[in-house]
């Protein structure tokens, strides 16, 4: 009599399909999906309480002084909104160069938003247009 192989390799003669098997593993899925959602919310949880800490953080830091700390201090003023046309025109209506005063004061103006009072001078009044230099280290600025 001859001997009859399985189907497949994987079964046995006496084997029967294992639906508990299957069963279960659809359960454990689950339970891993529910575990696995569970992780990332409390990541996500965690991140925001560490991000709002950060900002308490550094807020502590810049108050205690700049004795080893990484951040620096900004002292940001509001910006006012000037007219830097009329400015401009207004500082180099008494140049001999009228066009190039203008290119350069209105370049001043952009990157300061401030113009000195007056034709000439003053740049007392505007520190960040009296510290700009142009590449041949003169100043920028008229």
């Amino acid at each position: 009599m001859p001997i009859k192989r399985p189907a497949s390799s994987f079964q046995s003669y006496n084997s029967k399909p294992r639906k508990h098997l299957v069963y279960i593993s659809q359960e454990n899925m689950k339970i891993f999906t529910l575990v696995f959602i569970a992780i990332l919310l409390i990541q996500v949880f965690a991140e925001a309480v560490s991000f709002n800490n950060a900002e308490d953080t550094a807020a502590q830091i810049e108050k205690a002084g700049n004795e080893g700390t990484l951040f620096k201090k900004i002292h940001h003023q509001p910006i006012r909104k000037i007219n830097c046309g009329h400015a401009c025109a207004r500082r180099c209506r008494k140049s001999s160069r009228k066009n190039v005063c203008k290119r350069a004061c209105k370049s001043c103006c952009a990157r300061c938003h401030c113009v000195p009072p007056g034709t000439y001078g003053n740049k007392e009044a505007c520190p960040c247009y009296a510290r700009l230099k142009t590449h041949g280290n003169r100043p920028k600025c008229p």
